[in-house]
């Protein structure tokens, strides 16, 4: 072989990723809930009767994988597109050539790749096909199915979820890394543990990276600091506009409620890592601030505002100490959501009650002819009375008093309940003279 045609060799060598790929579905790892006879792949290979499904699970997981090894698993035509490079014309044709073989008593296994690029067009064009019986479909996605697919392809589908690899099912990927080499990656024990980490779950990630320090030529096992510096740093898996997005903003929003401070600051510190809007998580603050805190705490609205305005002088990276510092004080503070409760019930009562007037002497009398229809006439002022409360019923007339807000015995909120409680107590005795 010449020098040119190794090197053409080399330039066309496959990647790690896809030489050591499994051969059969028990050699996927990560994925036994779905494969072993009780899962739900599981008993469908077990019966021998595939169906259309939609493999959501995050990236490296073995989605791709999954999907090309039911192939082996019956006598069916397999063909694969994505999404991404696909049209109207592959699919019309992915079509006409499946229901030829449907003719003749053969099923077609359409994998599609990425299907949540497909617009909704495309997608509607799958139905009849499935309905059918033309093709099963197997898509892949990262994204959530529930927004990102319509609602007629989900329902002729299984939506099957792959889970996050763990470090056990990475560390059995590396082992197959190190015998494809047949020697031992050269790094330390804390670097590889730095390594797993560092690949997020993902595990084509984890053969490219391995790959990578496989070509380094080092003397020595690579420790932590030399491994950052050979392979960069991933950002962890985030979109500001995708299902991830969801799934950390409502964890650092209950992990406030549930007064953990250190998870809020760590889902705090994934957002930001990832990209998040500062001022999307300000917003998001200072709404919890009257929505759990309410009243418990009066000032953790205060709080909230003057991080935000603290974070609009400052800007990242500085600023992102002030968000930090109202995570903190929020998730420390004492919890109450009567206020929400409160205007939610008043709101559906404002909803339920119409356009009822307010009872007249609540009125103001700005004109002679309001004055002779009675507006205004028997209010009480309350700086007036002693208590420096009247006690008056300001609901609408003919409409029986409403108890919305309800004050918990938490923080502040204890000393509101005892205020109101006096109230009402001077309130009866005033209706009962």
């Amino acid at each position: 072989m010449t020098s040119e045609q190794s090197l053409f060799g080399n330039q066309q060598a496959r990647p790690l990723a896809d030489r050591i790929r499994p051969s059969s579905l028990i050699e996927v790892v990560g994925q036994d809930h779905l494969l072993e006879d009780n899962g739900q792949i599981g008993r469908l290979l077990k019966a021998k009767k595939l169906t259309s499904m939609i493999l959501w699970g995050p990236p490296g997981s073995g989605k791709t994988t999954i999907a090309r090894l039911l192939e082996k698993t019956a006598d069916h035509t397999f063909i694969e597109i994505s999404a991404i490079l696909s049209g109207v014309t592959e699919l019309r044709k992915v079509f006409e050539r499946a229901s030829l073989d449907r003719d003749t008593g053969i099923k077609t296994i359409l994998f599609v790749d990425e299907i949540h690029r497909f617009n909704r067009a495309q997608q509607d064009s799958f139905l009849p096909y499935i309905e059918d019986g033309t093709i099963i479909l197997v898509g892949a996605t990262t994204e959530n199915p529930s927004f990102e697919l319509i609602p007629p392809l989900l329902s002729r589908t299984q939506v099957i979820v792959l889970r996050r690899l763990n470090h056990e099912a990475l560390e059995k990927i590396l082992i197959r890394a190190e015998r494809e080499f047949d020697r031992k990656l050269p790094i330390t024990e804390d670097a590889k543990i730095n390594l797993l980490n560092m690949v997020d779950g993902d595990g084509r990630y984890l053969l490219n990276l391995v790959e990578t320090i496989f070509m380094v030529p080092e003397n020595k096992l690579i420790d932590r600091t030399r491994l950052v510096e050979i392979v960069q740093k991933r950002m962890p898996l985030y979109d500001r506009m995708q299902d991830q997005h969801y799934n950390l903003i409502s964890a650092l929003h209950k992990s406030l409620r549930s007064s953990d401070v250190d998870a809020a600051l760590y889902w705090l510190a994934r957002m930001l890592a990832g990209g998040e809007d500062p001022k999307y998580l300000l917003r998001r603050l200072v709404r919890f601030a009257s929505e759990d805190v309410g009243l418990a705490d009066p000032n953790a609205i205060l709080q909230a505002i003057a991080g935000w305005e603290s974070y609009t002088r400052l800007g990242s990276p500085e600023g992102e100490l002030a968000i930090a510092q109202v995570v903190i004080y929020l998730a420390s503070a004492p919890k109450s959501n009567a206020v929400y409760i409160g205007f939610d019930s008043a709101t559906k009562a404002a909803k339920r009650t119409g356009s009822r007037m307010p009872p007249k002497w609540i009125l103001n009398p700005s004109t002679s002819l309001l004055k002779k229809l009675g507006y205004g006439e028997g209010y009480q002022y309350d700086h007036d009375n002693p208590e420096g409360f009247a006690g008056q019923n300001c609901f609408p007339e003919n409409m029986k008093r409403e108890k919305y807000y309800k004050p918990v015995g938490r923080g502040f909120e204890y000393e509101v309940k005892k205020r109101l409680a006096q109230w009402e107590k001077i309130r009866a005795n005033k209706t009962d003279g």
